[in-house]
């Protein structure tokens, strides 16, 4: 019911928000301690009305950053490809699913998400606790528990509009919270940078 509030939210949103918030959020990450000192971002490419990526991807690969990008496996696992500019994406359509953008070049295996010095990670909320809430589908959850079973901390950020950080989401016991938020007015650290 909660995923659903937030997403009718997102869905009322025209092309000219999604565009100014895109653009904002990038400005702001880009100011961000974990993002600006990164090697390695895993990112991904956000679809329809998600808080834009475009402009960050972008920037991070101006800036010499080694950016990885989601592939959707079968089994909702995701394995990881480097983005190398607008010209590296293809669309892919997963079993009747909107269609995702997705690294064209070589496969790096699930695995290579564990050497990043950031994540970014998609979600429909954060709260007061740094706890996120994610779409369902389960395949970041697979890549936080790889993370900490690899013993990897690389800072794990959300991207979200403003509205979107909230007193409170539900959390599973296995769920871990977010380090920051970064939304089109700000960023909110739930820890301080590494």
């Amino acid at each position: 019911m909660l995923r659903r509030d937030f997403l009718a939210v997102r869905s009322r949103l025209t092309a000219d928000d999604v565009q100014e918030a895109a653009t904002a959020l990038a400005a702001r990450a880009l100011g961000l301690p974990e993002l600006a000192h990164a090697r390695t971002v895993a990112a991904y490419v956000s679809v329809g009305t998600e808080p834009g990526t475009r402009a960050l991807l972008d920037a991070l690969h101006a800036r010499g950053v080694r950016v990885l990008l989601p592939v959707l496996l079968p089994d909702n696992d995701l394995d990881w490809g480097t983005y190398n500019g607008d010209g590296s994406l293809v669309e892919v359509r997963h079993r009747g699913r909107m269609a995702l953008l997705e690294p064209s070049g070589e496969r790096l295996g699930a695995d290579a998400v564990t050497t990043a010095d950031a994540v970014l990670l998609p979600g429909l909320a954060v709260d007061d606790r740094g706890m996120r809430l994610g779409r369902g589908g389960g395949s970041y959850d697979r890549v936080l528990a790889r993370l900490e079973r690899s013993g990897a901390d690389p800072a794990l950020v959300v991207l979200l509009y403003d509205s979107e950080v909230v007193p409170r989401v539900p959390a599973e016991p296995h769920d871990r919270p977010v380090h920051a938020v970064v939304t089109p007015s700000g960023a909110r650290r739930f820890r301080g940078p590494s």
